[in-house]
């Protein structure tokens, strides 16, 4: 079992900036992949951005290239979502997912464990 916790949410202005961060514990060990995914009021469910558990690999969505970067704490056994130069499209109830292969990544059901999210809203 993995047990996940998202902080970080909140309101902020376009153009503005937010941290997202995934607390991890459990049985990391046997995790291979972490993502972030969000889902919008009336929208599915979309990728967001992933990184390898030894943080060699990396992906991100189209729409958040450039914006948006996936780090890994060890430290702390956090993973990471910095978000800059935020837009009001990336509304959204975003989600910290652990998964056991890195491969199919951009796809939720790749993942065994999930977050419970946090909101973030982008006023315009």
């Amino acid at each position: 079992q993995v047990q996940l916790v998202e902080s970080g949410g909140g309101l902020v202005q376009a153009g503005g900036s937010l941290r997202l961060s995934c607390a991890a514990s459990g049985r990391t060990d046997r995790t291979f992949a972490m993502g972030w995914f969000r889902q919008a009021p009336g929208k599915e469910r979309e990728f967001v951005a992933a990184l390898s558990w030894s943080g060699s690999n990396y992906d991100y969505a189209d729409s958040v290239k450039g914006r948006f970067t996936i780090s890994r704490d060890d430290t702390k056994n956090t993973v990471n979502l910095q978000m800059n130069s935020l837009k009001h499209e990336d509304t959204a109830v975003y989600y910290c997912a652990a998964g056991r292969t890195w491969f199919q990544r951009r796809l939720g059901s790749a993942y065994d464990y999930w977050g419970q999210g946090t909101q973030v809203t982008v006023s315009s």
